[in-house]
Order: structure tokens, then sequence, then C-alpha cells
């Protein structure tokens, strides 16, 4: 039974299928190939306008080159201080910037709120040139937390950022989740929100290797033709991600596989809460599920085989003060999540 992590999922069939068409001949290399072109019209369809897209391997690459792209070394990337950039990308973002400055923002919402991001620039200092310059805002949707930003929320929260000259960067690594949980179109939860650039990925929901840098700002693409190649990212048989979004695109393919993760996530938080000494810390949005268990209960579900992590404590909201003995846990579900796994979860957990 696996909830660690929904970059543990294998891959679904029709991706495979489609690599396995793209392999059976040979193409033009390093995207210049019919399947690249397609996928990034497909990506412009799914958005209503015509961005600038380029694909990469990871979603460390596709953040951190699409940050490099909106500030100078010297300026500073505001994020939430549970943000992925800022407690899994181990020192990435800074190499790849050439040192800007990750600011975190702590909030007890599980999000960047306005007031938060307000607070956060009002006590950077303004003394240039020896003080650190606001330069972008990286709002990650999902959150950590597995908790959704409005469209609204984040419109506030760009207009902020954009009044105080700074570029909107979002870590969509589960963006499709995001969507798929609100019901809005993907424009309203990116370029018709104010984001600028938004790291896409897909590799979490049911592609093999892949992720897309957006530039709804086509501006500030200007050289990221180079920063790509430079970062190792211009993989000679492009075709590969393509033939990947295509498939995972098409007939709104990644929204299906997104809703099957989410559905998984609100079964498997029922079973959770159905035991009486565990406890819901966030509410269920997407496909993460949090809660706060006894240590000797994990550690007996971690002997029956069921893969899942204990978490960071100051995750918790304030309110949800730690007991002796007790941790918090992240449990994922994924697109391949069935009800058959949940079930046999919960007969385990109540066993």
């Amino acid at each position: 039974m696996d909830f660690g992590s929904d970059n543990q999922s294998g891959v679904s069939p029709r991706i495979l299928q489609a690599i396995l068409d793209a392999c059976s001949a040979t193409a033009g290399s390093y995207g210049s190939d019919p399947w690249t072109r397609e996928a990034e019209d497909a990506v412009a369809r799914v958005f209503g306008c015509e961005p600038q897209v380029f694909f990469v391997a990871t979603g460390t690459a596709a953040n951190c080159l699409a940050l490099s792209a909106l500030v100078p070394s010297w300026g500073a990337i505001f994020c939430h201080r549970q943000a992925h950039i800022a407690t899994d990308e181990s020192t990435a973002p800074e190499f790849f910037t050439g040192g800007a400055r990750l600011v975190t923002v702590a909030t007890d919402s599980g999000k960047i709120t306005p007031d938060a991001l307000r607070a956060a620039l009002e006590r950077l200092p303004d003394v240039p040139p020896h003080s650190v310059r606001p330069a972008a805002l990286s709002l990650t949707q999902a959150t950590e937390n597995g908790l959704v930003y409005t469209p609204e929320e984040l419109r506030e929260l760009a207009t902020i950022a954009h009044a105080h000259g700074m570029h909107v960067h979002m870590d969509g690594a589960r963006f499709a989740n995001a969507v798929a949980a609100l019901g809005c179109t993907p424009a309203e939860l990116s370029s018709a929100a104010g984001v600028d650039v938004l790291s896409l990925g897909a590799s979490k929901n049911g592609a093999l290797a892949v992720e897309a840098v957006v530039f709804f700002n086509t501006g500030l693409a200007t050289d990221f033709a180079m920063r790509r190649k430079r970062a190792g990212q211009l993989v000679s048989k492009g075709r590969l991600f393509g033939a990947q979004f295509n498939a995972w695109l098409d007939d709104d393919h990644w929204l299906q596989l997104a809703r099957q993760a989410n559905d998984g996530a609100r079964m498997l938080a029922a079973a959770l809460r159905s035991h009486a000494e565990v406890s819901l810390a966030w509410p269920v949005q997407v496909n993460e599920v949090f809660v706060v268990m006894p240590r000797a209960l994990l550690d007996r579900l971690h002997e029956a085989g069921v893969q899942c992590y204990d978490w960071y404590p100051d995750s918790l909201p304030a309110g949800m003060p730690l007991a002796a003995g007790e941790v918090p846990v992240r449990f994922v579900t994924a697109w391949s999540t069935t009800r058959e796994d949940v079930a046999a979860f919960q007969a385990l957990l109540h066993a």
C-alpha cells in the first residue's frame, strides 16, 4: 500500500503508448519535431492564449530555470515558508538564479495571504544598493499542505506583487489537481489571475518524466532557450517530451488523472478519520492527506508495508499542537490509487 508520493506511481498506459509510438520512427532532434510542435499548440489551446512553452525533464529544473528568467542574482524571491523551492530543492534556486535570495513568508493558513505578503515586503530593508530587492513571488498550486488558491486569492496576490515591481511564478507540480478540485479553467488559475510563468508538472500526474515551463508574459522568455541548454535540459530526443504532453492533455486526460487522485485522497481521508487515534490536520482539497497520529501507530503501519512519510512538525496549523508521542504524517494518492487500495488500508488500520 503505497501512499508515499505521487512521484512513485507508474505511467498512464495512454501516455506510455504515446512514447512507444514516438519511438517507432526517426524525427528531428532537440525539439524540432512534430510531437513537440503539437504539444506547444496543445498547451496554448488549454490556456486559451499564445504562451512560450519549453519542456524539461524535472520539476526542479522547471521551477529554478523559470525563476532564473524572472530575477537578477541580487533579487529576492518571496515564497511560503513550506514551499517546495524552500524546503526540497536543495540550493538549486540559488544556483540557477546566480544567488537570488529566498524570503519565506510564514502563515497559519498554509497559504500566503495578502496581509502576510504586504507585511513581508514592508519588513524588507529598502537601502539600495545594500539591501536585497523584491523581484518575484512564487506561489505553489496546490500548496505543500494540499491546499488550493482560488482565482480571487491569486489575483489579489499578483496585484500586490506587480505593484512592487515583482513577477509572479507558479510552482504547478500539482496544478492539474488544483484545476480538477476547483472546477476552474486552467487560465483562471494562471494567466487570467496574473501569473507570469507557470511550471506545469505532469510527472506526478501520470507522465513518465516531463514538465513544461509556460511563459504567459512572453517577454520574460527572451533568453530561456539558452538557459535551458546551459542547464542540460535540452534533450536530443525531445519528441519524447512532446509525445507525453500530447497524450496527457488530449481529451482532458490530465484532468481525468487528477480527479482520480483527488477522489482517492477523499476516500483515504475518510478511512483515516474513522480511526479514534488519528486527527486530520488540514482540509483535503487535492490528493494529499495530512494527519496526526501516535508514532507507535505509524510504526505499525510501516511494519505492515504501508508507505507514507512522517512530516514536518512546524507544518501543522497553529492551533494543533502535538501531544507526547504524536507525529504529523503525510499520505499522497495518485492517479493509479484504487478503491481496493484504500479499502485494504482501512482494514489494516483498524486491525
